[in-house]
């Protein structure tokens, strides 16, 4: 479902929903971060998604970067919660959710890079050619905490 990121835009609708999500920061061995191209609004991010009912936000990490990425990871940390009121995500369908993201420190167990239907692409990035990428703000945010603060928790 195509969907439109707003952040501290004054034209942005009003938020109707709040959904618990989470994301991914996970790098390999050389320092690399894997970010996807996703196929609902062409932007790259990290992994992730919504909380599914009856799963703990851990086992949402795991399902979401394998759906994703065709990965498997170990979840190492919190990297930060995001919950900023001025974030909201509207979808075609009329919802419009306030973000609240929790996003994770996690590394590669095991599977290889593929593509799904929520990923046009996946990749490992160096931290230094992230700015090559079109990264939404709120995106671009959580990435910036975990690479510069990874032993900070984050709360905004």
């Amino acid at each position: 479902m195509p969907k439109k990121d707003y952040y501290d835009d004054p034209d942005a609708p009003a938020a109707n929903s709040i959904v618990p999500a989470v994301a991914a920061v996970v790098r390999n061995e050389a320092g690399d971060i894997l970010m996807i191209e996703r196929t609902d609004n062409g932007l790259w991010a990290l992994p992730g998604g919504a909380q599914d009912l009856g799963e703990s936000v851990v086992d949402a990490v795991r399902r979401e970067v394998e759906e994703e990425t065709g990965l498997t990871v170990e979840v190492t940390g919190i990297s930060g919660i995001y919950s900023d009121p001025k974030h909201v995500i509207a979808y075609d369908d009329g919802e419009v959710r306030q973000e609240f993201s929790i996003c994770f420190h996690a590394r590669p167990l095991a599977g290889s890079l593929r593509p799904s239907s929520e990923s046009r692409q996946v990749h490992w990035v160096a931290p230094e050619r992230l700015d090559e990428l079109d990264i939404h703000p709120s995106m671009q945010l959580r990435i910036d905490h975990a690479i510069k603060h990874p032993e900070d928790v984050h709360l905004g």
